[in-house]
Parts: C-alpha cells; structure tokens; sequence
C-alpha cells in the first residue's frame, strides 16, 4: 500500500534517492516530463539493475498543470496508496530567467502542493529548498527563519524562497519536512556527480588558466563556503523523511563546519597544479570579464558565481543537528574529501556530458 512518490526524476538528487529506496524494495513511482521519459526509462533501468529492486513506475506529468497533468488513471493508482511525496523538480540554474524559473519553481510548487493536499493518505511530504533562499541576508541564518531579504543574488534564489513560502503553508495540511541544502558536490567517497556545476566551476577556471606561471586568487573574500556532499544529503534527507520528529520541520543540511572560500581555491589550485595560488584579480575585474559571454564560455564559468565568494552569511544547524543526533550522520570534511573531487573532475572534465551549458 505505501508508495514513495517523487518529481525531479531523472535529476542528480532524486536519481540517487530513489536508488537508496530501491536498494530497500520500496514501491516507487516518479512523476516524469514527456519529454524526459527516454533519459528516465534508460535510468530506471539502471538503478532496477543494480538493485534487483521492483519496477519503478513512471508516470508522465507536469508539475506546472493542474492535477499535475496526470492521465486519470495515474491519479487513482497514487489514491489508493500511502504516500510519501519528495518534491524535487525545479530549475536549479543560477542564470535562469525569472519568468521560467517562476513557472517552475514557484507556480510548479503550487501545483504540487494542491496535489500533495487532494491525496487521501500523505505519510509525509519532502520539499526540496535550498539554504540560498537567504538571499542577501548576512549574519546567522536559522532553519525556523523564512524571511524576506532585501534583495536575491539571482532569480534561482528568488522563486526558491517563493515556493519555501508555499511549502510552509503545508504545514498545516501534511506531515511536513523542508530540506534547505547548502552547494552540492559529488560523493565524498568516490568523488561521483552528474554535472559540473557550483563549486566546479572553480575547477574548470583552474583547470582553463593552468597554463599561466602563476594563478591569482580571485577577489580578496573573507566569506566561508558551504558546500555538502550528495551522501550526505541522501542519508540524512532519507532519514529525515521517516524520523517522526522531523514532522513540520525546516533542516538546514549544510556543513556545521565550512572552509573559507580562499582555503578551498587554494586546495583545489594545489590540487590541480601542485601549486599555491599567488597575487589576486581583482574583483570587479572579474565580473568585468566574465560579463563577456565568449570570456564565460572559455573559463567555464557562469558570473553569478562571483556573488557567493564575498557573502557573509553562515548557517545555524541546529535543528538537523537534534533531529540527526544518533543516526551516524554527518557531513565529511570538505578539505579532507577533496581530492576524491578533483580526481572524478580530471577523469571527466573533457566529457561533454559533465559540463553545463555556460550562459
């Protein structure tokens, strides 16, 4: 009868989320885009082969229609089941244009909450935000705070807080957990990720300027980076989602003991080079340059990235820190785990597949 439904499928997040639960042989099912079914039918079928799990049901929707554009058929079967639900699907992108990514991520969020709310049985409902919904807020950030800063780095930042406000009003409907995670990177392990995204973006930079006799750190920041590996989020999220006590809470899973942003670039230059970073570009040379397109492209770099090295912001923990007392969980080191990082980067960096389309 019980039935872990998700969006966000085939993404990085729920792929190896649903790779956790089948692991288990839970009943599965993944609300997917027309459009994405190829990608999410070769996917499934991956995770069915290494798990040996039940078939994972995919079923064709649109977060962004009503009733989540699902065949009336679908809607009954996901009736008669006790639901957990993870909302994932959104535009993560940190250049994205706002009218899109308020569809998505605002307007798409409010079509699943409807939905979440119509179902007979929720068990409990798992909203994906992000820690960045802070905006430009500085000082302390806390998991109970949902304010409205004054002012978002970018559009992703913005239509995330939007919909966090939509999936606190949930509260009062379902058993409800929000996720705040801070930057994700790949497995502290083996290093494993699916794109090279936020802090990768300063391995490409590295990797494009390494030729140079020397590599200048970037600005002059005095801010901390908070930067999370996907086993973390996978295990406590999961975790999470069953505790009791997680009902109606709002978890920041980002590092309780992140690095300064220029003890990371250094890491990751001595990591790459076998040298330490020496002089600085300054910042607003930096933005100046990475305001050219073809500059962006050939460093592989988005601009809004700039934004996060001078923020001053930290994140209290004190909620996961309660919630996951006793479970094992915790968030690797980010300086100690990184050379698994770098060593997945430079086996793939020259695979089209890993880098994003630079905007």
């Amino acid at each position: 009868m019980r039935e872990v439904v998700f969006t966000g499928f085939p993404g990085f997040i729920a792929s190896q989320l649903i790779q956790k639960h089948a692991e288990k042989n839970e009943a599965i099912s993944a609300i997917i885009l027309s459009s994405e079914r190829a990608k999410a039918e070769k996917e499934a079928e991956r995770i069915q082969k290494e798990t040996n799990c039940r078939a994972i049901k995919l079923i064709e929707g649109d977060i962004t229609k009503s009733g989540l554009g699902l065949a009336h058929a679908d809607k009954e079967y996901l009736e008669k089941k006790v639901v957990t639900f993870w909302h994932l699907a959104a535009i993560y992108d940190l250049a994205v244009p706002r009218d899109l990514a308020w569809k998505v991520n605002v307007e798409g969020t409010r079509c699943v909450n409807d939905f979440v709310a119509a179902l007979p049985v929720v068990e409990r409902y798992v909203y994906f935000s992000t820690a960045y919904v802070a905006g430009n807020r500085e000082g302390t950030i806390y998991e109970n705070d949902l304010k409205r800063p004054q002012a978002f780095k970018n559009f992703y930042e913005e239509t995330k807080f939007e919909a966090e406000l939509l999936a606190n009003e949930m509260k009062e409907i379902v058993p409800v957990t929000i996720i705040r995670p801070g930057i994700v990177r790949g497995h502290s392990v083996t290093g494993e990720t699916i794109k090279f995204d936020g802090p990768y973006f300063f391995l490409n930079l590295i990797d494009r300027v390494k030729f140079l006799p020397i590599i200048p750190f970037v600005g002059r920041s005095k801010s901390y980076i908070n930067v999370v590996p996907i086993d973390y989020i996978l295990n406590a999220s999961i975790y999470l989602s069953k505790l009791e006590a997680a009902e109606g809470q709002t978890v920041h899973l980002t590092d309780p003991n992140p690095h300064p942003v220029e003890e990371v670039y250094r890491g990751m230059v001595h990591l790459m080079t076998g040298k330490n970073p020496k002089g600085r570009l300054p910042h607003n040379l930096a933005k100046a340059s990475l305001s050219v397109a073809a500059i962006r492209k050939g460093l592989g770099v988005e601009i809004e990235t700039l934004d996060y090295l001078t923020w001053s912001a930290d994140f209290d923990t004190q909620n996961a820190k309660r919630l996951l007392n006793g479970s094992g969980i915790h968030c690797a080191d980010f300086l100690e785990t990184m050379p698994a990082m770098v060593d997945f980067y430079n086996l793939h960096k020259n695979d089209e597949k890993f880098q994003i389309t630079i905007h």
